[in-house]
């Protein structure tokens, strides 16, 4: 298990280092394989903010939590990554396995159009250009909606971008702040 720790605005202490080694190894036996964990420390003004990035068993779990001392806030973000561990792990051992059908390999590629002005044709673009300030690569393992709903739910990103499992496409699903959910998908 690879621990990184980043402190910005304020200086991490070894005790600090220490105690937060000893409490992620807790959370490590919910696990097979955990690859890394990315833990940042923030100080703003008066508070205190943890940040907890878990990889493991192809899946990740994130975390934030602040109060007004670093160690509570250590506490607390632990003990809500423990809880979603283990929510993680017993909606896994109540999930039924895939069939060799949705074990399949799949590829995907995004083509970006230039934006055209109603009629097909492109439109004139002036000077202005738009900026990409993050690329990021996302795993497109096959998964059943259920399991993208129970992946949304480990994370605090508002979507997630899935290869469904039945239908063989790219799907996106969405968090729509009342406890439910927008599939979005492909149509031909």
């Amino acid at each position: 298990m690879i621990i990184k720790i980043t402190g910005r605005h304020m200086e991490l202490t070894d005790a600090l280092k220490a105690y937060i080694e000893s409490a992620l190894k807790k959370v490590k036996v919910h696990f097979d394989k955990v690859i890394d964990v990315d833990v940042v420390l923030d100080v703003e003004k008066h508070r205190h903010i943890a940040e907890v990035n878990l990889h493991a068993n192809g899946v990740r779990i994130h975390s934030k939590e602040a109060s007004l001392d670093m160690y509570a806030s250590v506490d607390a973000v632990l003990e809500k990554l423990e809880k979603q561990a283990r929510k993680y792990k017993d909606r896994i051992n109540r999930h039924q396995p895939r069939t060799m059908r949705e074990e399949r390999s799949y590829q995907h590629a995004i083509i970006a159009m230039e934006p055209t002005n109603g009629n097909g044709d492109h439109a004139e673009q002036p000077d202005e250009k738009h900026l990409v300030v993050t690329r990021e690569k996302v795993a497109m393992k096959p998964m059943s909606v259920e399991e993208a709903v129970m992946q949304l739910e480990l994370v605090d990103d508002p979507f997630i971008v899935f290869a469904n499992a039945e239908t063989a496409q790219v799907n996106v699903l969405y968090s729509r702040g009342d406890k439910t959910y927008g599939l979005i998908e492909p149509e031909f």
